[in-house]
C-alpha cells in the first residue's frame, strides 16, 4: 500500500480485540450527522520552500440507494492534481463505499488509484451471518503485486475508509476524554490497519475563501509509503456544530507539507452554526 493517510500508527493481519470508536445512536439514520444529497469540495494545498499553491481538488457526494432491496448509503471519493502538477505527479483517486443506512454497516467498496507511476484496484464485498467466518471477499490489483483474490477477516470495527470517515462523524464527545486514544481498523488493498482517532480539543481557526470557524481538532497518525512520511500526526479540524464536517487537514509529507481545506458544501442537515463569521 503507498501513499493512504489516516489514523493509524501499525499495520497488521490480526484485528483489534477493543470496542469501536465511542459514537451516538446510529441504529436509526434519522439521528445520523448527515443525509443523502450532502456533497463538499475541497482544495488540496502543497508547501515546500518557494512553493506555496494549491495543487489539486478532491470531491465527497453522499446519496441514497437500494442494496440487495435495503436501504443503503452511497458515498463517492474523488481527487485529482490540477493540469499544471500533473506534469509533475500525476494523481487520481476514485474510492467509493457502500454502507448499511441503518447502523453504517460497510456493505461494498471499491477503489481505483494512481499516484505517479503507483496504481491500485479495490473491489470488496463484505460478508456477514453466514456459515462461514464474517469476511471480506477482496479483488486486489496493485502495481506492485498485480492480481489477486483473497479473504480478509472482518469484525464490527472494521470499514472502509469512506465508511469509517462518516461513521466517525457520529462520535459521542460526552464518551471521548481528549488526548486518549480510541482504536479502530480499515481495510485497505490486501491488510487490515490498526488505526485510532485523538481528540485534541476546541479550537476557532480562519479557512481561506470561507472565513472564521469554531471547531473541533484531532490528531491522527499517517501510514508510511511513497507519499507520507509516517512519522508525524495528521491534523483534522472538523465543524463544531451537528454536522462535524472536515473543514481544514494539514498532513507532513516526504518533501513538504499538504493540506486540505473546504470550499463548498451543499446538502447539509443541519445549519452550519459554527461559521461564526464569512469572509
Amino acid at each position: 500500500m503507498d501513499s493512504i493517510a489516516a489514523a493509524g500508527v501499525e499495520r497488521t493481519k490480526s484485528w483489534s480485540e477493543g470496542g469501536c470508536i465511542p459514537v451516538r445512536d446510529i441504529a436509526d439514520g434519522d439521528s445520523l450527522a448527515y443525509q443523502a444529497g450532502e456533497k463538499f469540495s475541497f482544495s488540496i494545498h502543497y508547501e515546500w520552500g518557494l512553493i506555496d499553491s494549491d495543487v489539486g481538488w478532491a470531491n465527497i457526494v453522499l446519496d441514497t440507494l437500494r442494496v440487495n432491496g435495503t436501504k443503503a448509503y452511497h458515498c463517492m471519493v474523488y481527487g485529482r492534481t490540477t493540469k499544471l502538477y500533473d506534469l509533475f505527479f500525476p494523481v487520481r483517486e476514485n474510492f467509493q463505499s457502500w454502507f448499511s443506512y441503518d447502523g453504517l454497516r460497510p456493505l461494498r467498496f471499491t477503489r481505483d488509484t494512481r499516484e505517479g507511476k503507483y496504481t491500485a484496484k479495490n473491489t470488496y464485498v463484505y460478508r456477514r451471518g453466514g456459515l462461514a467466518e464474517d469476511h471480506i471477499m477482496a479483488d486486489v490489483y496493485t502495481t506492485t503485486s498485480g492480481d489477486r483474490s483473497l479473504d480478509i477477516p472482518l469484525t464490527d470495527c472494521t470499514f472502509d475508509l469512506p465508511s469509517l470517515f462518516f461513521f466517525a462523524r457520529n462520535m459521542d464527545f460526552d464518551a471521548v476524554v481528549p488526548n486518549v486514544k480510541y482504536p479502530m481498523t480499515f481495510a485497505i488493498d490486501d491488510d487490515v490497519y490498526n488505526v485510532y482517532f485523538i481528540l485534541k480539543g476546541r479550537e476557532t481557526i480562519k479557512v481561506k475563501g470561507v472565513g472564521t470557524i469554531k471547531t473541533i481538532k484531532f490528531a491522527a497518525k499517517l501510514i508510511s509509503g511513497n507519499v507520507f512520511t509516517g512519522e508525524e500526526d495528521l491534523s483534522v479540524w472538523i465543524s463544531d456544530d451537528e454536522n462535524r464536517i472536515p473543514v481544514l487537514f494539514e498532513a507532513p509529507i516526504l518533501v513538504g507539507v499538504a493540506s486540505g481545506r473546504i470550499t463548498d458544501w451543499e446538502g447539509l442537515k443541519h445549519p452550519f452554526t459554527s461559521l461564526i463569521k464569512k469572509r
